[in-house]
């Protein structure tokens, strides 16, 4: 430090030290944010929840517990809503919030009510295997900014496993449907999957002749290909490639994608979204059903997007009614369901 005073080292050392920029702790992370909302639910519990909701990271049994099916049908593991108390019930809500982005909690949401609205008999009565209260959380691993763990939430129409791993965060596979798919409350018409009915309904609208022909399905499919209990399982690509779109086509594509890859917190879903678009080439769009809608309401037939990371399906059930009222949807990586991907890493 030949030149340098040893006071003048000392004021430009307490000067760095000093420095906002230099010493200001980092801004905390989405998953800094998800782990303290998952410690805060933890803490809320008393020790028979906890040991209740908890499961080891490599549960395998825990992991595939979930379905379309009302938990009297298909039982769920972990602690429901019902077994809550209002300020866990408030601390778990919490959490589903800080990982899912601000639409995707809002279309969770929306689907609980739709089953809190299907608990009505119509006579005045309640129907005990519905309602919102009984839609079950758990926790696969020990909440962790570093280490992998999941968090697991759902109940009927609604099956979210929530793989998370440092920074990055893994949706697939997830289950959202919606009964009723269009009902009523405080005055406003609501649709949970509005969005991705309407924005499939107008990139088909938008197909030439010679590109409807190669997404059109020549057969019918009635329900989803690879839902509940069909794990590893694949199926052979069919349809309309995206190379064969015009770039207006492709662009309404990654935004039906969008629907699925957008119910994770932003952080998370847009690594996503990049990662699907750079393998956009190879990804396929197929319709089967009807190729028109009553304006206002939600499609009747099924598709599926697929790709080298990406399965989605939408599935209006035929069985029991309207079948634009009662729908089924599927979000897979099948190279990365439960983030195997990731953990291998």
């Amino acid at each position: 430090m030949k030149g340098w005073s040893f006071v003048a080292v000392c004021a430009i050392a307490v000067a760095l030290w000093a420095s906002p920029s230099l010493n200001a702790a980092a801004p905390p992370t989405a998953t800094d944010h998800i782990v303290t909302t998952a410690k805060a639910f933890l803490s809320a519990l008393d020790d028979a929840q906890r040991r209740k909701v908890m499961f080891a990271f490599d549960d395998a049994q825990q992991r595939t517990r979930w379905s379309n099916f009302p938990v009297s049908f298909v039982p769920r593991g972990g602690i429901s809503l019902m077994e809550m108390n209002a300020a866990q019930r408030s601390a778990a809500m919490t959490l589903l919030a800080a990982a899912l982005s601000p639409t995707g909690f809002k279309k969770i949401q929306q689907i609980m009510d739709g089953d809190e609205f299907l608990k009505n008999d119509g006579n005045g009565g309640r129907k005990p295997m519905f309602g919102r209260e009984l839609y079950y959380l758990s926790i696969l691993g020990t909440p962790s900014e570093k280490e992998p763990w999941m968090l697991q939430f759902g109940g009927h129409h609604l099956a979210l496993n929530i793989t998370i791993a440092g920074d990055r965060g893994v949706l697939t596979p997830t289950l959202t449907g919606a009964q009723p798919a269009l009902y009523t409350m405080n005055g406003k018409t609501v649709r949970p999957l509005a969005a991705e009915s309407d924005k499939a309904f107008a990139l088909l609208q938008s197909l030439d002749a010679k590109q409807r022909d190669q997404a059109v399905l020549k057969y019918r499919v009635a329900d989803l290909v690879l839902g509940p209990g069909q794990d590893g399982k694949t199926i052979q690509p069919e349809g309309l490639r995206a190379s064969a779109m015009n770039p207006e086509q492709r662009t309404a594509l990654l935004d039906v994608i969008s629907e699925w890859a957008g119910i994770l917190q932003q952080e998370a879903a847009a690594a996503r979204m990049a990662e699907i678009e750079a393998s956009l080439d190879e990804t396929w769009f197929a319709w089967s059903g009807a190729t028109d809608v009553a304006p206002g309401s939600n499609i009747t037939a099924y598709y599926r997007i697929q790709g080298p990371t990406l399965l989605i399906e939408y599935a209006p059930q035929r069985l029991g009614g309207d079948p634009a009222m009662h729908v089924h949807t599927m979000y897979r990586d099948p190279t990365n369901d439960y983030g195997r991907k990731l953990v291998a890493k």
